[in-house]
């Protein structure tokens, strides 16, 4: 008899902490970012100038347990930099870059929009389309030979190209993995652009603009704590001769670092034998329960290393970078 009374009360509670568990489960959601880089529309001088142009298309997104889009932002940097017929990069090399969405109406596409709708407008209303879908359904988005939509539930807020944006989306769902966010997280992107280590032409030396992006994205709580963060990184090179002529593969494939992986080779000048990859990711964990004021706080040494035994025994890297996408991806997030 006592054994059935202790079975009469155990059973619901099981009940009740597989549900919880089933619960809490099915509320998480994976983290995903991606990045589609071209350099295709760079040119050589004409009229005297000529133009490094990288294009990047930025896509963060959370993924339930089915796979699932449950919350997507889309970005876009569009860095260019003039150079002349000698050779000599004539864009200044501290210049901020913004991003489309950073630049808002500022992009000044609205004008020739046939739905009067700007850019950072055009791509929150495709990323909210993506939500609820699968990658497979947004690689089955029908598109024109220009890759403008032809759909009319979505042309009808969306009239730009929207290959990257398919791409985008795509990759990172693929690329989600399961850092500790919640379905009913805000999610943000962050980037950051800088040119400075880019070079003029010789005679005997091409010069090379170097378009170092950092970006991130990150979920964050109601209590504005940091849920998940994933961080990566591309330095796209452009080069061009001393007649101002791009020497560059203009359809060359341009992979991020974390897509590089082992093949960044940094391994083996790491003091502590570790990759690139590994350690953004050491970074993104560490930041995790902090909010973006706690991240922008992270102690630096006169060199942009991490200052705090904590930190550098896993990120030995500048990570100035790293804060300042996270910090901008956190405050974003919505």
């Amino acid at each position: 008899m006592r054994k059935v009374l202790v079975l009469i009360v155990i059973a619901p509670l099981l009940v009740l902490a597989f549900a919880g568990c089933s619960k809490e489960g099915a509320n998480e959601v994976k983290t995903g970012l991606a990045v589609i880089t071209s350099i295709s529309n760079s040119s050589d001088v004409e009229d005297g100038v000529g133009t490094a142009q990288v294009d990047s298309t930025v896509v963060a997104v959370t993924v339930d347990n089915d796979g699932r889009i449950v919350k997507c932002v889309i970005d876009a940097a569009q860095t260019r930099v003039n150079f002349n017929g000698s050779g000599e990069i004539t864009t200044p090399l501290n210049q901020e870059f913004k991003t489309k969405n950073e630049l808002g109406d500022g992009y000044n596409m609205k004008g020739a929009s046939s739905i009067g709708k700007e850019w950072y407008e055009q791509a929150a209303a495709f990323a909210k389309y993506a939500e609820g879908k699968t990658a497979e359904e947004i690689a089955g988005i029908a598109v024109d030979e220009s890759k403008h939509p032809t759909g009319a539930d979505l042309k009808s807020s969306v009239t730009i190209s929207i290959g990257d944006f398919i791409a985008g989306v795509q990759k990172a769902v693929n690329n989600a993995q399961s850092l500790g966010a919640k379905g009913e997280n805000k999610l943000g992107i962050g980037v950051v652009t800088s040119i400075g280590n880019s070079t003029n032409a010789t005679a005997d030396e091409d010069g090379v603009v170097e378009v170092y992006s950092h970006y991130s994205a990150t979920t964050v709580g109601k209590d504005g704590k940091i849920t998940s963060s994933v961080i990566d990184a591309s330095q796209t090179k452009v080069s061009f001769d001393q007649s101002g002529k791009i020497t560059a593969d203009l359809n060359a494939e341009q992979k991020t670092k974390n897509e590089l992986g082992d093949g960044y080779n940094m391994k083996n000048a790491s003091s502590i034998g570790k990759e690139w990859y590994e350690q953004t990711a050491a970074f993104a964990k560490y930041v995790r329960g902090k909010t973006a004021g706690d991240v922008g706080g992270i102690a630096v040494d006169d060199s942009g290393h991490a200052a705090k035994s904590d930190l550098k025994s896993s990120v030995t890297v500048t990570i100035g970078g790293f804060k300042t996408v996270v910090e901008k991806a956190a405050k974003a997030a919505k």
